[in-house]
């Protein structure tokens, strides 16, 4: 299948297409009735069919043939497909922004554990702190205080 501009511009009439894809041109007909595939128009309102729309007469002509689909399945696959694409462009957001939401989050931990001061002193409680320690005399400090 091509992809681009290029593939979407209609270029073929609609017997060239017809040829291309196998299929007699009433059959085109009667799909764009059933709204499987949507050519172009010139000016003058002739059908102008693109690579694309060829590609798709092929997925129809697979789906029909091949496997034995009447236009009702072929119909019900072409919307699941399209329902699929449009969740995989939805992943594809979410997962973008997913990742930038992830981005900033590890941007504001980096900042925060930067902001904070490495100094750690080990806490001892109040009590535990005034006692001499195994092995330590207990040292007296003079206090003065200022007379009355």
């Amino acid at each position: 299948m091509a992809d681009g501009p290029e593939s979407t511009r209609g270029v073929y009439m609609i017997s060239v297409a017809a040829e291309l894809a196998g299929m007699h041109p009433q059959t085109l007909r009667i799909y764009e009735t059933r709204g499987l595939i949507t050519p172009k128009r010139s000016p003058k309102n002739t059908r102008l069919y693109s690579q694309e729309d060829v590609d798709r007469l092929r997925r129809i002509q697979e789906l029909t043939g091949e496997l034995g689909m009447n236009l009702a399945g072929v119909e019900r696959v072409f919307e699941l497909e399209e329902e699929i694409e449009r969740m995989r462009r939805r992943m594809r957001n979410l997962e973008r922004h997913a990742r930038r939401v992830q981005e900033e989050l590890e941007k504001e931990l980096d900042r925060v554990r930067r902001s904070f001061k490495f100094e750690l002193v080990p806490y001892e409680p109040p009590s535990q702190a005034l006692l001499p320690r195994d092995g330590e005399r207990g040292v007296r400090i003079p206090v003065r205080r200022p007379p009355v």
